[in-house]
């Protein structure tokens, strides 16, 4: 039976400095700035994605930096931890990469045996993990601040903090395609790919605190499907299933549709096509602002509101 969903497509999270957004995610940690963009629903807010050299789905962590918001608070009821994978021998590098720049971090840590990690929080407390890893064959961004021996490769996975597993557990299982493929203390990994990345921890952490929204905490979480056509089939499954599901909305790079998990961590279900060249070379992906149609004959006043930000990559260099 063919899988409706394939893996995980992006990661939004949520900032209140777009320019600090930039220097930490492309800056020290050396992921390109494929699109820049507005938040569709707030055309005043840049919406930034960032992610492998190419833009694949499974690399993407986008940002809305609302300016000024107040500070979230990590906890139950959110995806606190989004893990990347780098090569098998970038442990060292990173640890001196993270030193140089003061980035706080903890580790190198191991989890499930042979998993190594860094556990680290960007400037806004945003937790982020590096996991070595030998079996992961994709390459990272080949010309950026990072040398691509060492560069970040994508996700790895995903951590949800949740008052109890069972229910958000049964829905990945039963209706996203997902399987158990590993399990230590109250730790539970899913996946649903073929590959050794991609995966779906469920913390379960019932005396953890509520998670609140801000900055530095997680927006929602997408997973990828093929096309319009099993995403129409995954979206008749949720509904079938008893969950409030929206239509599928336009994002001009990807089509979507977003629904709560029994947790409370809002998930999405993003098409694979059509993807960040549809305006912009793959040269020149996130070098200037790009607009939704509808939104073109506004370029002057949201640009006037929009403030401008600037990589400066000698500023990151090794």
């Amino acid at each position: 039976m063919k899988k409706l969903v394939t893996g995980l497509h992006h990661v939004t999270a949520l900032s209140a400095d777009p320019q600090k957004n930039l220097d930490f995610y492309a800056g020290i940690l050396g992921l390109r700035l494929v699109k820049k963009t507005i938040n569709y629903d707030a055309p005043e807010v840049y919406h930034l994605y960032y992610a492998n050299e190419e833009g694949t789905p499974g690399t993407i962590l986008t940002f809305f930096p609302y300016i000024g918001i107040p500070k979230g608070r990590k906890g139950k009821g959110q995806l606190t931890v989004t893990s990347f994978s780098i090569p098998e021998n970038g442990i060292d590098y990173w640890l001196k990469r993270l030193n140089k720049f003061h980035v706080k971090h903890e580790g190198p840590q191991r989890r499930f045996d042979d998993e190594v990690f860094i556990y680290l929080e960007d400037h806004e407390g945003l937790g982020l993990e590096l996991v070595a890893n030998k079996k992961d064959k994709r390459h990272g961004f080949t010309y950026g601040n990072v040398p691509s021996e060492f560069a970040i490769k994508g996700f790895y996975g995903i951590t949800l903090s949740e008052e109890c597993y069972e229910k958000t557990a049964g829905l990945l299982v039963g209706q996203m395609d997902h399987v158990l493929i590993a399990e230590k203390g109250n730790r539970f990994r899913y996946s649903a790919s073929d590959q050794n990345y991609s995966f779906v921890d469920i913390l379960c952490s019932p005396d953890a605190l509520q998670g609140l929204g801000g900055h530095g905490t997680v927006h929602h979480v997408a997973f990828a499907t093929a096309n319009d056509k099993t995403q129409l089939e995954a979206r008749a499954k949720l509904v079938k299933f008893g969950l409030n599901v929206t239509p599928v909305l336009d994002r001009q790079y990807f089509h979507s549709i977003y629904f709560r998990e029994p947790g409370g961590v809002l998930f999405e279900i993003a098409t694979l096509p059509p993807g960040f060249a549809i305006d912009e070379t793959k040269e020149h992906l996130g070098e200037s602002l790009r607009l939704p149609s509808w939104e073109e004959r506004n370029r002057s006043l949201i640009e006037k509101y929009l403030t401008p930000i600037r990589l400066d990559i000698n500023k990151f260099a090794d």
